[in-house]
C-alpha cells in the first residue's frame, strides 16, 4: 500500500462539481456548505478516483454525469503525494458510456491506485446495525483493501457460487456432478476466507475498545465476532454443509448456506448494539469501529488512509463532536470533513492550520 496524501483534483461534469482546481492540506480540509451544494461530490470524486468506483448506491455512469456538460464524459486530473519519498504522483481519467482510460505520471494505466481511503458517513450506522448484507460487505470491502489474497479469494468464491447458482435453478442434464465439482472448489476456498475474517477481527479488537475510549473518553468493552457455521479448521465440516442442504438447495434453485450467508454481531459490553443499545450508543460504536480500522490500518502499512469523514456533526451532539476534532487534532493523518452546521463550522474554523473550502451549487471556494 502507498503511503499517500491528494493535493490537487480538478474533474470536470461529475455530478454539479464546477471544473475548478481543488487544494488539499496534509492534514485536515474542512468543506463547508449548505446540504445539497455539492460537499459530499468532492468526497465521491475523491473515492471515486481512488477506488474507481463511487461509494454511493446505484452511481452508474448517467447518474454521476453532470447535466450541463456538453460533452457527455467526466475527466479526473490530480496530484498526490508520496508521503514516503515525497515523490508527486500525477494521475488522471476519462470516463464515458464506452469505458474509462487512465493515466498515471503521463503514462496509460489499469491498475488502480495503491491507496488507501476510507468513507466515513454516520448515517450508515443505521444499515450497519439492522443490514447483515451491510456488515458483509463493510467487513469484505475493508478486509479486501489491507489483503489482497483476500479480495482475490472472495472474487474466486463469488464467481464459483454465482455459476453453482446458474446451475442450481436451470438443472441441466448431469448439473449435479458439476456442482460436485464447485464445491471442491468452493471447501477450501471458504475455509480461507473464514480464517482471514477471523484474524480480522482479531486484530482489530485491541483498536476497538481503545478508538471508543479516545473519541468518547467513556470505558465500554467493544468487540466485534463473527457468526459462521463452518469450522474453519475442518474441511469436512464444509462437504457435510454442503451435502446437507443439497436437496434444498435444489427445490430453491439457489446456494441459501454458506459463508456467503455468515454474519457479524457487534458486542457493546457483551451484548449486542443493535438489541441493547441506544441509538446514541450505536453510532459511537460504529465510528469507533471505523477509527478503529485507521488505526490498523497504520499498524499493517506504518501509513494511513485518506479520511473521507461526512457530515458527523448531523449525528452526534455537541460534546461527542467536540471529542472527534480534538481526536483528529491529535492524529497525523489527511482527512476531508464536511458540515453544514455553523456551530461545528465555527469549531472546525479554530483549527490552526486547516485547510477550509466553501461549496456553493457546486462552486468551489478556498477560503
Amino acid at each position: 500500500m502507498l503511503p499517500a496524501i491528494i493535493e490537487k483534483l480538478q474533474i470536470q461534469n461529475f455530478r454539479n462539481l464546477e471544473s475548478e482546481i481543488i487544494p488539499f492540506g496534509p492534514n485536515i480540509n474542512c468543506i463547508f456548505g449548505e446540504n445539497g451544494n455539492g460537499k459530499t461530490n468532492i468526497l465521491e470524486a475523491v473515492y471515486f478516483l481512488i477506488k474507481r468506483k463511487s461509494f454511493r448506491k446505484n452511481a452508474s455512469f448517467p447518474q454521476i454525469l453532470g447535466i450541463d456538460g456538453e460533452n457527455p464524459e467526466i475527466l479526473f486530473s490530480s496530484l498526490f503525494k508520496n508521503t514516503a519519498d515525497e515523490k508527486p504522483i500525477t494521475y488522471s481519467g476519462k470516463l464515458s458510456s464506452d469505458g474509462s482510460s487512465w493515466h498515471r505520471n503521463g503514462s496509460s494505466t489499469n491498475r488502480k491506485l495503491d491507496i488507501g481511503v476510507l468513507f466515513i458517513n454516520p448515517f450508515e450506522s443505521h444499515g450497519f446495525h439492522t443490514s447483515a448484507s451491510f456488515r458483509r460487505s463493510w467487513i469484505d470491502d475493508q478486509l479486501g483493501q489491507i489483503d489482497q489474497d483476500y479480495k482475490k479469494s472472495l472474487g474466486r468464491y463469488n464467481k464459483s457460487l454465482r455459476f453453482r447458482n446458474k446451475l442450481l435453478s436451470t438443472k441441466p442434464p448431469q448439473f449435479q456432478k458439476q456442482i460436485d465439482a464447485i464445491d471442491k472448489e468452493l471447501g477450501p476456498l471458504s475455509l480461507m476466507l473464514t480464517n482471514k475474517r477471523l484474524e480480522f477481527l482479531e486484530d482489530i479488537k485491541p483498536f476497538v475498545k481503545k478508538a471508543f475510549h479516545e473519541l468518547f473518553s467513556e470505558e465500554h468493552d467493544l468487540t466485534i465476532t463473527l457468526d459462521t457455521k463452518i469450522n474453519p479448521q475442518r474441511l469436512e465440516s464444509y462437504y457435510e454443509l454442503a451435502e446437507k442442504n443439497r436437496p434444498k438447495d435444489e427445490v430453491l434453485g439457489h446456494t441459501h448456506y454458506g459463508i456467503h450467508k455468515d454474519d457479524y454481531v457487534l458486542l457493546f459490553d457483551g451484548l449486542n448494539s443493535y438489541d441493547y443499545c441506544s441509538l446514541g450508543q450505536q453510532k459511537m460504536s460504529y465510528l469507533s469501529l471505523l477509527f478503529a480500522y485507521i488505526e490498523l490500518f497504520r499498524y499493517k502499512f506504518n501509513s494511513f488512509p485518506i479520511v473521507l469523514l461526512d457530515d458527523v456533526s448531523g449525528e452526534l451532539d455537541k460534546f461527542r463532536w467536540s471529542r472527534l476534532v480534538e481526536y483528529i487534532k491529535n492524529k497525523n493523518f489527511q482527512v476531508l470533513i464536511t458540515t453544514a452546521n455553523d456551530n461545528f463550522k465555527k469549531q472546525l474554523d479554530e483549527i490552526e492550520g486547516a485547510n477550509k473550502i466553501q461549496v456553493t451549487s457546486g462552486m468551489i471556494k478556498v477560503l
